[in-house]
C-alpha cells in the first residue's frame, strides 16, 4: 500500500524541477501522450472535466484547449506544492482553469456532474486504486468516460531490456542528479516497475464495478498506456 504522507513530501520535494526534469527524462514525448489521452477521450467544445493529480496542469490545459470557453475544467492535486505554478501555467497557456486541493480517493464534487475525468501518471501513486477509479465514476455523467494515462512495462525484446536499463539505471541516477532528490526518481521507477498495466490494469477497472466498456491503447511500445473507461 502506498503511503500518502510520503508520497506527498516526495512531490513536495522536487515540484520545483519537475516540470523541467520530466521534459528531459522522457525527451518531451510525455505531452504528446497526454494530447493523445485527449483525442481519445473525443472531448469537444462544452464538455466539463476534471483532472485528478493534475501536478503543475499539462493535462488539464491540454483538455481546456479543446473544450474552448463554452466548456470547462477543473484540476485537483492533493500536493499543494505541486498545484503552486498550475495557475501562471494556464494563465500563460490562455486557458482559464480552477485548480483546488482534492484527493482523488475522496473528491469533494457531486455526483454525475463531469462528461470527462481524467489522471495522467498519478493512479500508481494512490493507495487505493479501486477506490480512485469509483470516485472518478462517481462525479462523472453516465456515458461519460474516465481516462487514465499511466507508465506500464514493455514486453517486446530488445526493446524492453533498452527500456528496463534506461528506467531502472539512468533514470533515478539523472532525475536525482536535476532535482537533488534521488530518492524521488527511485520510488517513481518502482512503481511504474510494480504496478498493474496492460489487462491486469482493465482488471482492476472490472474489479471497481462502475464502467461498461473499456478500452486500451499501447504508446511507445508499452512504455506507457492510455484507457478509456465508460461510465454506466
Amino acid at each position: 500500500m502506498r503511503n500518502p504522507k510520503r508520497i506527498r513530501e516526495m512531490f513536495s520535494s522536487i515540484a520545483h524541477r519537475y516540470d523541467k526534469t520530466n521534459t528531459y527524462l522522457s525527451a518531451g514525448i510525455h505531452h504528446l501522450w497526454r494530447k493523445k489521452l485527449v483525442n481519445m477521450s473525443k472531448a469537444k467544445p462544452g464538455d466539463s472535466v476534471l483532472d485528478c493529480a493534475t501536478g503543475t496542469g499539462d493535462l488539464a490545459i491540454a483538455f481546456k484547449k479543446c473544450v474552448g470557453n463554452s466548456g470547462h475544467v477543473i484540476g485537483t492535486d492533493f500536493c499543494p506544492e505541486m498545484l503552486a505554478s498550475a495557475p501562471a501555467k494556464a494563465e500563460k497557456a490562455g486557458c482559464p482553469i480552477r485548480f483546488e486541493e482534492a484527493d482523488v480517493t475522496n473528491l469533494q464534487f457531486q455526483d454525475k456532474r463531469f462528461d470527462i475525468t481524467s489522471i495522467a501518471f498519478g493512479i500508481r501513486n494512490v493507495s487505493y486504486p479501486i477506490k480512485a477509479l469509483q470516485e472518478m465514476a462517481r462525479v462523472t455523467k453516465p456515458g461519460g468516460s474516465v481516462m487514465i494515462l499511466e507508465f506500464g512495462q514493455p514486453s517486446l525484446p530488445v526493446w524492453k531490456d533498452i527500456y528496463f536499463f534506461y528506467s531502472h539505471t539512468l533514470l533515478p541516477k539523472i532525475g536525482g542528479w536535476l532535482t537533488g532528490a534521488s530518492d524521488a526518481y527511485s520510488y517513481l521507477e518502482k512503481s511504474s516497475a510494480s504496478f498493474p498495466c496492460n489487462e491486469a490494469f482493465i482488471q482492476l477497472c472490472r474489479e471497481a464495478d462502475c464502467f461498461s466498456e473499456i478500452e486500451m491503447k499501447s504508446l511507445t511500445g508499452g512504455v506507457a498506456y492510455m484507457y478509456k473507461a465508460r461510465v454506466r
